[in-house]
């Protein structure tokens, strides 16, 4: 993922509002999201080149999801994959956030830069390897990107406000949050990151939902987790060469481990 705006525990009747797009180079094969053979628990797309995933949920209550952080200065050379960090905690039923950030800890040096939400229904946690503040993620309205949570990108800001003003209004509809993570207008400059990419690059990157013929948002999901357990994951698919989409909608009721 590119663009994560989520509201934890500040709402009447959800425990977890997010939207998300995924944006990524057009030619890396791609899984719609599903319920995995493998795992039938585990609700995620799939990267066919690494194997792992951006982000995921499952029957027992948890959740997780990457992001990158852009600083080509501070790149690995040949680090594994990052979408592996998602699928590992997702497939151990029974690793607990507090133990897989213990592995965080010991091995996320290995990797390229990233951010990692995660954690179950009652409580979320966030880590990241560039020396950002990782720790759990307090209740309110979040913003992520490919910098640290809530860092002031005005892509950040201003999905977070369009997302403030849904969940204002108690009767949550899906649409509106794809809505609002679907504009593809650039920043003005003087508000856009210097992140050493270089500035038509930063252009690019900027806008909420990204159009570059080579890379770009290739789908979007909303996610939204009940109090009482009843998840809906929806995931819409975006064909760049013929301008259409696909949705699928997937509902569950999650049933916590013991």
């Amino acid at each position: 993922m590119c663009l994560i705006v989520f509201a934890f525990d500040c709402h009447p009747d959800y425990q977890l509002i997010l939207g998300a797009n995924r944006d990524e180079f057009r030619y890396r094969p791609t899984e719609p999201a599903g319920f995995w053979n493998s795992a039938p628990y585990l609700l995620a797309g799939r990267d066919k080149q690494a194997g792992g995933t951006w982000m995921g949920v499952t029957t027992a209550g948890k959740f997780a999801a990457i992001t990158n952080y852009r600083d080509p200065r501070l790149q690995v050379i040949d680090p594994p994959s990052r979408g592996t960090l998602v699928s590992t905690y997702l497939l151990d039923a029974h690793v607990t956030p507090e133990e897989y950030q213990a592995t965080l800890n010991r091995d996320g040096k290995q990797y390229d830069g990233f951010n990692f939400l995660y954690g179950t229904r009652d409580k979320l946690y966030y880590f990241t390897n560039r020396g950002g503040s990782s720790g759990p993620v307090s209740r309110g309205i979040h913003g992520l990107s490919n910098h640290l949570l809530d860092t002031q990108w005005a892509k950040v800001t201003t999905a977070k406000s369009r997302l403030e003003s849904i969940v204002q209004h108690y009767a949550i509809e899906s649409e509106n949050i794809f809505d609002a993570l679907s504009d593809p207008v650039p920043f003005a400059d003087n508000l856009l990151p210097d992140t050493g990419v270089g500035l038509d690059r930063e252009r690019m990157l900027s806008p909420l939902f990204i159009e570059n013929e080579t890379y770009g948002t290739r789908s979007a999901t909303v996610i939204l987790v009940a109090r009482n357990g009843n998840t809906t994951f929806i995931e819409r698919v975006f064909d760049h060469s013929s301008g259409t989409s696909s949705t699928q909608k997937f509902t569950f009721q999650q049933q916590l481990l013991p």
